[in-house]
C-alpha cells in the first residue's frame, strides 16, 4: 500500500507539474546579444507594422505593455517620454499589447484604440493577437523593454533587456534611469554597462492552451 501510495503522489506531482508548464510558457527567449526577428502587427489605426519599415531608425525601444497593467499605466507617461527624448536621435518606442483579450476583455484591440486616442501616443501602439511576438521575444511582464540596435547587415541585435527604471509607483523618486542610461550609451557608441534588468509589472494574459 505505501508503494501504491508514494506512486500516486509521484502522479499526481507530475500531473501539477504539467498543469503549471502548461498555463505560463517557459521563457525561451532572447538574451542580451541575440539577433531579434522583425515583425509585422496590426497598428490601432489599422495599418500594419514592421521595424523594417523605420529606414532611418539606429534601432528601436520594443515596449510590451497594455491597456490593464496598474504598472503599465503607470509608466505611460514615462514610456511617451522615452520616445520623445530618443526616437530624434533614432531609437524610437514600438509598444505592443501582448495579453490575450479573452482572459483580458480591456485588452482587445477596440479598447487599444481607445486607449491610444486618449494618451495620443506619438508611437505604433501593436496587437500581438496570436501572442507569437511575445513568445519570441520571451516578455513576462507589463511593461518588459526590449531595445534593440540595428546592424550594418540589417538585422536587430538585442541590447538591453529589462525594466525602465527603479520606481513604478512614483516618477519624481526614480533614483536609477537602466533604460535611459543603456540609451544614451548606444547614442554615444559606448558598450552598454547594465544590459539586464529585472522586469517589474503585471503577468501577461496567455491564452488557454
Amino acid at each position: 500500500m505505501k508503494k501504491a501510495n508514494l506512486y500516486f503522489v509521484y502522479l499526481m506531482c507530475l500531473l501539477f507539474v504539467g498543469a503549471l508548464l502548461a498555463a505560463s510558457p517557459a521563457n525561451t527567449g532572447y538574451q542580451v546579444g541575440d539577433t531579434a526577428r522583425d515583425f509585422k502587427l496590426k497598428n490601432v489605426d489599422g495599418k500594419m507594422v514592421s521595424m523594417a519599415d523605420h529606414k532611418d531608425a539606429k534601432g528601436f525601444i520594443v515596449t510590451f505593455t497594455c491597456n490593464t497593467c496598474p504598472y503599465s499605466v503607470a509608466y505611460e507617461d514615462r514610456i511617451i517620454a522615452l520616445h520623445n527624448k530618443y526616437a530624434p536621435k533614432g531609437y524610437p518606442v514600438i509598444a505592443i499589447n501582448p495579453n490575450d483579450a479573452t482572459a483580458s476583455p480591456k485588452d482587445s484591440y477596440a479598447d487599444m484604440q481607445q486607449r491610444a486616442r486618449e494618451k495620443n501616443f506619438p508611437f505604433p501602439y501593436l496587437h500581438d493577437e496570436t501572442q507569437e511576438i511575445t513568445r519570441t521575444y520571451g516578455a513576462t511582464r507589463t511593461p518588459h523593454l526590449y531595445i534593440v540596435q540595428k546592424q550594418p547587415d540589417g538585422k536587430y541585435k538585442v541590447a538591453y533587456i529589462g525594466t525602465i527604471d527603479d520606481n513604478s509607483r512614483d516618477a519624481s523618486k526614480v533614483e536609477k534611469k537602466y533604460a535611459e542610461a543603456a540609451l544614451n550609451e548606444l547614442v554615444a557608441g559606448k558598450p552598454i554597462s547594465q544590459p539586464n534588468t529585472k522586469a517589474i509589472g503585471c503577468t501577461i494574459k496567455w491564452k488557454e492552451a
